[in-house]
């Protein structure tokens, strides 16, 4: 299968899911959201394997721990420890996704940006103080998860300024997407609910990672060939 028939599958099942969540139907569901990470992560591999780096290592273990979470917040509803477990899933990937940007920055000599620090901490503080009273015993999990994400969505931002900047920006946008869905997740569950949030959370999380992948799949191959 050629690579853009791996996109095209993967949108597939990102529309599937959207409407397996509109309609409530929890078959299509079980069958469509498992299989969303497997497919990008065989996007992501072809695109990249005659790439010689140690960087693309690091993205499919974000997707394979991306998975997981994935997989373990689809019990979410039979069990609340799996929330936190889907959570755990996913600080290790978010963890992953910082190696990647800042071995990237690192690699091109990227200097700081305080402004985009700075807009990162703003933006944390004003949803932590929002939702943190109704956190209840998550409020440690929930507080720790969002610094990480934070601090990957600051790295990521960094990449736009990489010599490679179609890859850098599509990065960027994706990470950026990642914290709007976690973000929207976190304000659903635990101050406000609001209609089409599941919609809405799983489109911006889907193209988040669709985004990321591709960047990160766009400067690799294009490192390899420079």
């Amino acid at each position: 299968m050629q690579k853009s028939a791996w996109i095209i599958v993967f949108i597939f099942l990102l529309l599937a899911n959207l409407v397996s969540i509109y309609l409530n139907n929890d078959t299509l569901r079980s069958i469509s959201k498992p299989l969303l990470m497997p497919v990008l992560t065989i996007y992501f591999f072809i695109q990249t394997r005659r790439a010689p780096t140690p960087l693309k290592a690091w993205i499919i273990l974000a997707l394979v721990f991306s998975w997981l979470g994935d997989v373990l917040l689809m019990f979410e509803e039979r069990n609340s420890a799996f929330f936190l477990l889907g959570l755990s899933a996913f600080f290790v990937a978010q963890v992953f996704y910082i190696v990647f940007f800042h071995n990237i920055r690192m690699k091109e000599h990227i200097r700081g940006n305080a402004l985009l620090l700075l807009v990162v901490i703003v933006y944390y503080f004003i949803l932590i103080s929002i939702i943190s009273p109704h956190l209840g015993n998550m409020k440690l999990p929930v507080r720790i998860y969002g610094v990480v994400l934070s601090f990957m969505v600051m790295l990521a931002m960094h990449t736009m300024f990489s010599k490679n900047k179609r890859a850098g920006w599509w990065m960027m946008i994706g990470a950026i997407l990642f914290v709007v869905s976690d973000s929207m997740l976190a304000f659903n569950k635990f101050y406000a609910t609001f209609s089409s949030a599941g919609v809405t959370i799983m489109l911006t999380y889907g193209l988040a990672q669709l985004f990321i992948t591709g960047g990160a799949s766009t400067y690799i191959r294009d490192e390899t060939l420079d």
